[in-house]
């Protein structure tokens, strides 16, 4: 637990992000409820540390389960309005929002950096994605939703309209700030519901109360949006007084499986439904005709942006034998030249990890792996930086299922190479297209950067009522990352 400390005096009167500020200097936050910013009802903040240098670069308020119950009531009072709303006037506050990140887009892009340690490279994409996010949910408002339903009786007609659950609630991740927190929060309101949403204790600014800030710059009313920000050590108790809350209705989450397994129970407890993205084990399969050059791009980018930290990266690659001699050196020189270091840099691929945590249990893992056997083709899990979370991008190869890294989601620098035999059957062109559908997968990408829309199979991602499930996408390119 952070130390506890007065907030009334340090926290603004209204929630307005005030910049951010140089290194050294400290933000301070409180929560958002009902369109103000609040102290905690404990009195006490949290710190929110850079990951890189370990310095403290936000302090934010503590919140608890009494303040998710102001938070609710705050969302509960702001509903009847928003949701009849008109939908013009709604879609309007979603473009604006949009206009007003991209004027923000220096400031967010620093404080993803001193927050979560990305570097420019991914923080850009987190930004334009953002921004792409708002103006598809501000379309999506004036979308036409409902249907005509037959009916036995003559003359009469039956109709099905959608309309908003009431209070969502939000739990938003560090690994993707931008993306991740505005996609928990922007269907949700665009479509007339209020929202309390919880952001993670590693980036409760960029996948929280910025994004919040910037929707009430464009106009988002009162209490619509409210954000409650926590220590680590009182997670658990937070979460559960949202999930239980009758005022809450439903709840998504992206995260981790094993705490997506205790929300999605508790949720069940609750009789409310629960959208869970969690993770994932996730491999790149290279067939026998591809094409060396490009299965090197797709991988390193695959395997290295973000540093490993995303629920799509490639965990493994699985390649035929008859590519690996092309493939295996190419990638690996690829690799090793990949720069690691301080994400302030603009030449930084590979940045910090998000805590020392992740940093000892990914370096865990490699050497568990290189004590029983496995090759290590580039880096050694060695733990750097001035904070003990740079590991520099480990390629293994050689793994078998007696090492932890076999069947454990890496979440970092790292990724397996297992060359294997396999054939496509005859028919190559059927077989192909058949195949890829017949594969167990929550998402599939053919030659491309994937941006589906979740809901897949398994324990991957767990949707509350009928979605489409997976998403295949083909055609394009991958990006390239490069040193």
């Amino acid at each position: 637990m952070s130390e506890a400390r007065n907030a009334d005096a340090q926290i603004p009167a209204e929630a307005v992000m005030p910049g951010i500020p140089p290194r050294g200097d400290v933000l301070e936050r409180g929560l958002l409820i009902g369109g103000k910013s609040v102290p905690a009802s404990s009195g006490k903040l949290a710190d929110d540390v850079s990951p890189w240098d370990g310095e403290i670069y936000a302090r934010v308020a503590a919140g608890t389960p009494a303040d998710i119950t102001r938070a609710a009531d705050a969302a509960e009072a702001a509903f009847p309005a928003w949701s009849t709303m008109g939908a013009f006037e709604r879609r309007e506050i979603f473009l604006k929002a949009a206009d007003v990140m991209a004027g923000r887009g220096e400031e967010a892009i620093v404080a993803l950096a001193r927050e979560t340690g990305a570097s420019r490279l991914f923080s850009e994409f987190n930004l334009a994605f953002c921004i792409q996010v708002l103006r598809e949910a501000a379309a999506a408002i004036t979308r036409p939703m409902g249907e005509l339903l037959p009916t036995s009786i003559p003359g009469a007609y039956s109709m099905a309209q959608r309309i908003p659950f009431g209070v969502v609630g939000a739990i938003s991740p560090w690994n993707a700030p931008l993306v991740l927190g505005i996609r928990s929060i922007a269907i949700p309101l665009a479509v007339g519901n209020t929202v309390v949403m919880k952001p993670s204790e590693d980036a409760p600014i960029t996948c929280g109360l910025l994004l919040a800030d910037v929707l009430a710059e464009a106009g988002l009313p009162a209490g619509v949006l409210n954000v409650v920000t926590n220590d680590l050590a009182d997670a658990g108790d937070v979460v559960a007084a949202l999930v239980a809350d009758p005022r809450v209705r439903m709840v998504n989450f992206t995260g981790s499986t094993n705490v997506g397994r205790i929300i999605g129970v508790q949720a069940a407890q609750h009789l409310k439904p629960a959208v869970l993205e969690l993770g994932g084990k996730n491999p790149l399969i290279i067939l026998e005709d591809a094409d060396p050059d490009l299965a090197v791009d797709a991988a390193v980018f695959g395997a290295f942006v973000n540093s490993g930290q995303l629920c799509m990266s490639t965990d493994r690659i699985i390649i035929h034998n008859s590519l690996a001699e092309a493939f295996i050196p190419k990638y690996v020189e690829r690799v090793r030249a990949l720069p690691a270091g301080d994400p302030a840099d603009p030449a930084t691929i590979v940045g910090p990890l998000i805590n020392t945590r992740g940093a000892q249990r990914i370096s865990k893992l490699v050497k568990d792996a290189a004590a029983k056997g496995a090759s290590l083709l580039t880096g050694d899990g060695a733990i750097e930086g001035p904070n003990g979370t740079l590991i520099r991008p480990v390629v293994l190869t050689g793994v078998t299922t007696d090492m932890d890294v076999f069947a454990s989601e890496i979440f970092g620098p790292a990724t397996v190479i297992h060359p294997g035999q396999y054939r496509v059957p005859p028919g190559r062109r059927y077989a192909q297209r058949t195949g890829r559908r017949q594969l167990r997968r929550g998402c599939l990408g053919v030659r491309r950067i994937l941006r589906p829309r979740y809901g897949g199979v398994r324990r991957g991602d767990v949707a509350a009522g009928p979605r489409r499930r997976g998403t295949l996408t083909c055609g394009t390119a991958p990006a390239k990352l490069t040193g």
